[in-house]
Protein backbone atom coordinates (compact mmCIF):
# COMPACT_ATOMS: atom_id res chain seq x y z
CA UNK A 1 0.00 0.00 0.00
CA UNK A 2 0.95 3.47 -1.31
CA UNK A 3 -0.96 5.96 0.64
CA UNK A 4 0.82 8.85 -0.74
CA UNK A 5 -0.25 7.19 -4.81
CA UNK A 6 -3.85 6.87 -3.21
CA UNK A 7 -4.47 10.35 -2.11
CA UNK A 8 -3.32 11.46 -5.37
CA UNK A 9 -4.82 9.65 -7.23
CA UNK A 10 -8.24 10.99 -5.54
CA UNK A 11 -6.84 14.30 -6.60
CA UNK A 12 -5.30 13.92 -9.98
CA UNK A 13 -6.37 10.63 -12.12
CA UNK A 14 -9.34 9.76 -10.65
CA UNK A 15 -10.75 13.34 -9.56
CA UNK A 16 -14.54 13.05 -8.46
CA UNK A 17 -15.25 16.12 -9.92
CA UNK A 18 -13.02 17.11 -12.75
CA UNK A 19 -12.42 13.42 -14.06
CA UNK A 20 -15.18 11.08 -12.84
CA UNK A 21 -17.89 13.85 -13.20
CA UNK A 22 -19.99 12.61 -9.93
CA UNK A 23 -20.99 14.60 -7.02
CA UNK A 24 -21.67 17.47 -10.04
CA UNK A 25 -25.09 19.19 -8.01
CA UNK A 26 -23.15 20.29 -4.91
CA UNK A 27 -20.54 21.63 -7.46
CA UNK A 28 -22.66 23.56 -9.21
CA UNK A 29 -25.24 25.07 -6.48
CA UNK A 30 -22.14 25.86 -3.98
CA UNK A 31 -19.51 27.00 -5.98
CA UNK A 32 -20.75 30.60 -6.20
CA UNK A 33 -18.34 31.33 -3.71
CA UNK A 34 -14.41 30.21 -2.51
CA UNK A 35 -16.07 29.74 1.38
CA UNK A 36 -18.38 27.97 0.62
CA UNK A 37 -16.75 25.63 -1.68
CA UNK A 38 -14.07 25.31 1.14
CA UNK A 39 -17.27 24.57 3.56
CA UNK A 40 -18.70 21.80 1.44
CA UNK A 41 -15.19 20.21 0.56
CA UNK A 42 -14.24 19.85 4.63
CA UNK A 43 -17.68 18.71 5.00
CA UNK A 44 -18.03 15.85 2.52
CA UNK A 45 -14.51 14.68 3.19
CA UNK A 46 -14.94 14.03 6.73
CA UNK A 47 -18.10 12.29 5.64
CA UNK A 48 -15.98 10.17 3.08
CA UNK A 49 -12.99 9.27 5.84
CA UNK A 50 -15.72 8.01 8.19
CA UNK A 51 -18.07 6.17 6.07
CA UNK A 52 -15.08 4.57 4.01
CA UNK A 53 -13.63 3.21 7.16
CA UNK A 54 -16.60 1.90 8.94
CA UNK A 55 -18.17 0.53 5.63
CA UNK A 56 -14.56 -1.23 5.25
CA UNK A 57 -14.78 -1.98 9.01
CA UNK A 58 -18.27 -4.47 8.15
CA UNK A 59 -17.97 -5.48 5.10
CA UNK A 60 -16.93 -8.77 6.09
CA UNK A 61 -20.42 -9.16 7.74
CA UNK A 62 -22.72 -7.20 5.26
CA UNK A 63 -24.66 -9.80 2.89
CA UNK A 64 -24.23 -8.20 -0.64
CA UNK A 65 -28.36 -8.24 -1.00
CA UNK A 66 -29.03 -5.54 1.31
CA UNK A 67 -25.27 -3.81 1.07
CA UNK A 68 -26.63 -0.73 -0.36
CA UNK A 69 -29.09 0.00 2.42
CA UNK A 70 -26.34 -0.40 5.16
CA UNK A 71 -23.65 2.43 3.37
CA UNK A 72 -26.36 4.75 3.14
CA UNK A 73 -27.42 4.38 7.00
CA UNK A 74 -23.59 4.63 7.79
CA UNK A 75 -23.06 7.55 5.88
CA UNK A 76 -26.24 9.33 7.28
CA UNK A 77 -24.55 8.73 10.49
CA UNK A 78 -21.51 10.85 9.58
CA UNK A 79 -23.79 13.26 7.66
CA UNK A 80 -25.73 13.76 11.15
CA UNK A 81 -23.03 14.22 13.13
CA UNK A 82 -21.13 17.03 10.58
CA UNK A 83 -24.20 18.82 10.35
CA UNK A 84 -24.73 19.38 13.67
CA UNK A 85 -20.83 20.68 14.05
CA UNK A 86 -20.99 22.95 11.13
CA UNK A 87 -24.53 24.60 12.28
CA UNK A 88 -23.49 24.57 15.76
CA UNK A 89 -19.68 26.18 15.29
CA UNK A 90 -20.36 27.69 11.71
CA UNK A 91 -24.02 28.69 11.49
CA UNK A 92 -23.50 30.93 8.94
CA UNK A 93 -21.83 28.53 6.92
CA UNK A 94 -24.52 26.48 7.54
CA UNK A 95 -27.19 28.72 6.18
CA UNK A 96 -25.29 29.39 2.99
CA UNK A 97 -24.88 25.45 2.54
CA UNK A 98 -28.92 24.70 3.44
CA UNK A 99 -30.01 21.83 1.73
CA UNK A 100 -26.81 20.61 0.61
CA UNK A 101 -25.22 19.12 3.32
CA UNK A 102 -27.93 16.56 4.65
CA UNK A 103 -27.66 16.08 0.74
CA UNK A 104 -24.24 14.21 1.16
CA UNK A 105 -26.35 10.93 1.90
CA UNK A 106 -26.85 10.51 -1.42
CA UNK A 107 -23.89 12.88 -2.72
CA UNK A 108 -22.39 9.85 -6.07
CA UNK A 109 -18.73 10.33 -4.35
CA UNK A 110 -19.40 9.18 -1.13
CA UNK A 111 -21.82 5.86 -2.22
CA UNK A 112 -19.47 5.26 -4.74
CA UNK A 113 -16.29 5.10 -2.45
CA UNK A 114 -18.44 2.73 -0.72
CA UNK A 115 -19.10 0.05 -3.01
CA UNK A 116 -16.23 0.65 -5.27
CA UNK A 117 -13.18 0.81 -2.77
CA UNK A 118 -14.28 0.51 0.53
CA UNK A 119 -16.53 -2.41 0.04
CA UNK A 120 -13.28 -4.04 -1.17
CA UNK A 121 -10.52 -3.03 0.60
CA UNK A 122 -9.26 -2.59 3.96
CA UNK A 123 -10.04 -0.02 6.57
CA UNK A 124 -6.40 1.81 5.78
CA UNK A 125 -6.58 1.93 2.74
CA UNK A 126 -10.26 3.52 2.80
CA UNK A 127 -9.07 5.67 5.13
CA UNK A 128 -6.61 7.75 2.59
CA UNK A 129 -9.17 6.84 -0.27
CA UNK A 130 -11.39 9.57 1.65
CA UNK A 131 -8.50 12.10 2.05
CA UNK A 132 -7.49 11.26 -1.67
CA UNK A 133 -11.32 11.57 -2.69
CA UNK A 134 -11.98 14.55 -0.03
CA UNK A 135 -8.58 16.59 -1.43
CA UNK A 136 -10.05 16.07 -4.85
CA UNK A 137 -13.06 17.63 -4.92
CA UNK A 138 -12.50 20.04 -1.83
CA UNK A 139 -9.49 21.68 -4.43
CA UNK A 140 -12.15 21.30 -7.43
CA UNK A 141 -15.23 22.49 -5.59
CA UNK A 142 -12.82 25.92 -3.96
CA UNK A 143 -11.14 26.54 -7.90
CA UNK A 144 -14.69 26.48 -9.07
CA UNK A 145 -15.97 28.86 -6.80
CA UNK A 146 -12.79 31.26 -6.70
CA UNK A 147 -13.04 31.74 -10.29
CA UNK A 148 -17.17 32.59 -10.02
CA UNK A 149 -16.55 35.01 -6.85
CA UNK A 150 -13.96 36.66 -8.49
CA UNK A 151 -15.64 37.35 -11.94
CA UNK A 152 -19.41 37.02 -10.51
CA UNK A 153 -18.70 39.41 -7.37
CA UNK A 154 -14.76 40.70 -7.55
CA UNK A 155 -14.23 39.33 -4.18
CA UNK A 156 -11.91 36.05 -3.26
CA UNK A 157 -13.44 34.73 0.36
CA UNK A 158 -15.95 37.54 0.47
CA UNK A 159 -12.69 40.33 0.81
CA UNK A 160 -12.57 42.57 -2.50
CA UNK A 161 -9.69 42.45 -4.80
CA UNK A 162 -11.19 44.08 -7.92
CA UNK A 163 -10.50 48.25 -8.79
CA UNK A 164 -13.72 50.00 -7.75
CA UNK A 165 -14.53 50.66 -11.48
CA UNK A 166 -15.03 46.47 -11.84
CA UNK A 167 -18.74 45.66 -13.25
CA UNK A 168 -19.25 42.05 -12.38
CA UNK A 169 -20.63 39.34 -14.54
CA UNK A 170 -23.39 38.20 -12.54
CA UNK A 171 -23.83 35.14 -14.90
CA UNK A 172 -20.90 33.45 -14.18
CA UNK A 173 -22.77 33.33 -10.23
CA UNK A 174 -26.10 32.09 -11.69
CA UNK A 175 -26.65 28.56 -12.97
CA UNK A 176 -25.70 28.81 -16.46
CA UNK A 177 -22.01 30.22 -15.61
CA UNK A 178 -21.78 27.52 -13.21
CA UNK A 179 -21.90 25.08 -16.35
CA UNK A 180 -19.57 27.37 -18.08
CA UNK A 181 -17.11 27.41 -15.52
CA UNK A 182 -17.56 23.49 -14.92
CA UNK A 183 -16.47 22.61 -18.23
CA UNK A 184 -13.76 25.02 -18.60
CA UNK A 185 -12.22 23.72 -15.62
CA UNK A 186 -12.90 20.12 -16.83
CA UNK A 187 -11.34 20.67 -20.46
CA UNK A 188 -8.10 22.34 -18.72
CA UNK A 189 -7.72 19.73 -16.66
CA UNK A 190 -7.95 16.61 -19.53
CA UNK A 191 -5.35 19.08 -21.52
CA UNK A 192 -2.91 18.90 -18.53
CA UNK A 193 -3.50 15.14 -17.86
CA UNK A 194 -2.87 14.44 -22.23
CA UNK A 195 0.23 16.67 -21.54
CA UNK A 196 1.21 14.95 -18.64
CA UNK A 197 0.91 11.75 -19.80
CA UNK A 198 2.88 12.50 -23.28
CA UNK A 199 6.11 13.96 -21.51
CA UNK A 200 5.70 10.46 -19.07
CA UNK A 201 5.91 8.94 -22.19
CA UNK A 202 2.30 7.46 -21.28
CA UNK A 203 -1.49 7.51 -23.13
CA UNK A 204 -4.86 8.37 -22.40
CA UNK A 205 -7.58 6.64 -23.75
CA UNK A 206 -8.82 8.80 -26.77
CA UNK A 207 -11.92 10.18 -25.56
CA UNK A 208 -13.35 10.72 -29.16
CA UNK A 209 -13.28 6.86 -29.50
CA UNK A 210 -16.48 6.83 -27.73
CA UNK A 211 -15.70 4.05 -25.52
CA UNK A 212 -16.01 3.01 -22.05
CA UNK A 213 -11.97 2.97 -21.41
CA UNK A 214 -12.22 6.76 -22.34
CA UNK A 215 -14.64 6.92 -19.35
CA UNK A 216 -13.22 8.81 -16.05
CA UNK A 217 -15.23 6.09 -13.86
CA UNK A 218 -13.70 3.37 -15.84
CA UNK A 219 -11.40 2.25 -12.71
CA UNK A 220 -14.65 1.94 -11.15
CA UNK A 221 -16.28 0.10 -13.22
CA UNK A 222 -13.04 -2.00 -14.31
CA UNK A 223 -12.77 -1.38 -17.87
CA UNK A 224 -9.63 -0.01 -17.05
CA UNK A 225 -7.86 -1.63 -14.05
CA UNK A 226 -4.68 -0.20 -14.73
CA UNK A 227 -6.45 3.37 -14.42
CA UNK A 228 -6.35 4.16 -10.48
CA UNK A 229 -6.76 2.50 -7.06
CA UNK A 230 -10.42 2.02 -7.20
CA UNK A 231 -9.34 -1.25 -8.85
CA UNK A 232 -7.19 -2.59 -6.15
CA UNK A 233 -8.56 -4.78 -3.84
CA UNK A 234 -6.72 -5.57 -0.31
CA UNK A 235 -4.75 -9.22 -1.14
CA UNK A 236 -7.40 -10.10 -4.24
CA UNK A 237 -9.94 -10.11 -0.89
CA UNK A 238 -13.17 -9.20 -2.66
CA UNK A 239 -15.06 -8.79 0.13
Amino acid sequence: MNPFKIIKNGITSENPTLVQCIGLCPTLAVSTSAINGVGMGIAATAVLIGSNMAVSAVRRFVPDEIRIPIFIVLIAGFVTVVQLLISGFAPSLDKSLGIFIPLIVVNCIILARAEAYAFKNGVVESFFDGIGMGLGFTIALTSIGVVRELIGNGSIFNVVVTPAGFQPALLVILAPGGFITLGMFMGAFRFFQNRSAEKRGESLPDADSGGCAACGSAAICGVRPDAGSASQTNGGDDR
